[in-house]
């Protein structure tokens, strides 16, 4: 019988079955979410906030810039058109198919390349900046991984800026409406969320970590914060994902970005 909630998993069969189900939903989560992300935009989150407005990578002109779960590259190629040499990279075979097709649509071509962010097939000190918008981090049992990759193939003086789900979040079901505001869960409960086949298998698995968490794998990875970002619900912006929405961002961060660099 099928499941879905909050399970204890095997590790390594969940990290599979999530590069498996990014690829086979790909298409559809181009579909249902494509219009907001835009063909060569940049935001870091449901909120809205755009790296134009934030500027959070600082200027790329000319530098190498390393994408981590790109998706479909969107973000990559918006700063390709700021004069940035960028690499997309990601887990799913079906969204780097997606992000060749964003190529053909919008005459702007990004390489795209499947990798585990937990193994990047990339030179040491080879990106001045590196960053992902709610890729890799939430979907690994050992994101600790991911943060050490990212240092080694960092030059010194680096930048490393990563969006998560805000530890926050995880408290409340993942329904929007003025109904989810209700604390469910405990905040120091880190059972991953789980979605199983008949069988038991693991179909999809996202990771709960609290601030502390996130900071202590940053710190372990040789890498410095610089500053936590917890971006306002855009105004205007009426998009509902998940759990989030415009009711409860008015009151509650749904995601909490991490600026961070590699000491010279």
């Amino acid at each position: 019988m099928s499941r879905v909630g909050f399970y204890d998993v095997d590790a390594a069969a969940a990290a599979r079955a999530n590069g498996r189900w990014w690829s086979e939903n790909a298409g559809e989560y181009i579909d249902e979410h494509g219009a907001f992300l835009g063909d060569a935009d940049f935001r870091w989150c449901p909120e809205g906030l755009r790296e134009e407005d934030a500027r959070l990578l600082g200027d790329v002109e000319g530098l190498r810039v390393l994408e981590v779960g790109a998706g479909a590259g969107q973000c990559s190629r918006w700063l390709a058109g700021r004069g940035a040499d960028v690499l997309a990279t990601d887990i799913a075979p079906g969204m780097v198919a997606q992000s060749a097709e964003l190529d053909r649509r919008t005459g702007r071509r990004v390489p795209a390349v499947v990798a585990d962010a937990r193994a990047l097939p990339l030179a040491d000190d080879s990106f001045d900046v590196a960053f992902t918008a709610f890729g890799a981090i939430p979907f690994v049992p050992d994101a600790q991984r991911v943060h050490a990759e990212v240092a080694r193939v960092l030059r010194p003086g680096g930048r490393w800026v990563f969006a998560v789900v805000h530890p926050v979040r995880w408290i409340f079901p993942d329904d929007p409406s003025p109904e989810g505001m209700r604390v469910l869960r405990s905040y120091f409960d880190r059972t991953p969320y789980v979605e199983t086949d008949d069988a038991g298998a693991p179909l999809y698995a996202e990771y709960h970590r609290t601030f502390g968490d996130h900071v202590r794998e940053v710190a372990a990875a040789g890498l410095v914060i610089d500053d936590v970002v917890e971006p306002e619900w855009q105004e205007g912006n009426l998009q509902v994902w998940g759990g989030w929405g415009p009711h409860r961002g008015r009151y509650v961060p749904g995601t909490a970005i991490f600026v961070t660099h590699l000491p010279r």
